[in-house]
């Protein structure tokens, strides 16, 4: 178990697109568990496996702190905290259907410090292979859906800012060229363009 380094904006691999995995096997197990853990020391919701660097196509959702955010917007102060973490793995995670849009704020590990407003669909159904490497399909809405349409983004080589207009990324330049340097402040270990 290893907390990994998160690669920065800037760095090339974020802009490519991961490779199916055929079946689990030690090394993905590994990097379940790492991903995991990462996030996790990242204080963040979600992970994709080519912001760690590894071009296979699988993300980690911490489904507890997604709870936790949904209880908290409801204000059911009475309702219990889950007991235990529950991470979901999707490996070679893809959508196969789309309902409506809503535009919300998000932010990204690989790109600290910096949120923007960005349109997503209100409703997913996805296909992907769970930690058994067993066929799955789920329908998520609302804060879950997000997350998971984000991850699956970094798997496809995309980044949030390059879903948000032009006039507005014009505008947060001056902060992706920060990030791009390594002049941010995290919590957790990075690699910037300038170390690739």
């Amino acid at each position: 178990m290893a907390i990994l380094p998160i690669y920065l904006y800037g760095t090339d691999i974020l802009k490519k697109k991961a490779r199916a995995v055929d079946g689990v096997d030690s090394s993905i197990i590994k990097l379940m568990v790492d991903l995991a853990q990462t996030m996790r020391k990242a204080n963040g919701i979600g992970l994709a496996a080519t912001q760690v660097g590894d071009m296979r196509q699988m993300l980690v959702v911490d489904q507890t702190a997604i709870e936790r955010a949904a209880r908290d917007e409801e204000e059911e102060e009475d309702a219990p905290l889950p007991s235990e973490v529950k991470t979901l793995v999707m490996i070679n995670p893809f959508v196969v259907d789309e309902e409506g849009t809503i535009s919300l704020e998000e932010g990204c590990l690989s790109i600290p410090e910096l949120r923007a407003e960005v349109n997503r669909a209100e409703r997913i159904r996805v296909k992907f292979r769970d930690d058994n490497f067993d066929e799955k399909e789920l329908t998520a809405e609302g804060f879950l859906g997000r997350v998971i349409l984000h991850e699956i983004d970094h798997l496809n080589g995309i980044l949030f800012v390059d879903r948000i207009g032009k006039t507005r990324k014009t505008f947060l330049n001056s902060e992706l060229k920060r990030i791009k340097k390594g002049e941010v402040d995290t919590s957790y270990p990075v690699v910037t363009a300038l170390e690739v």
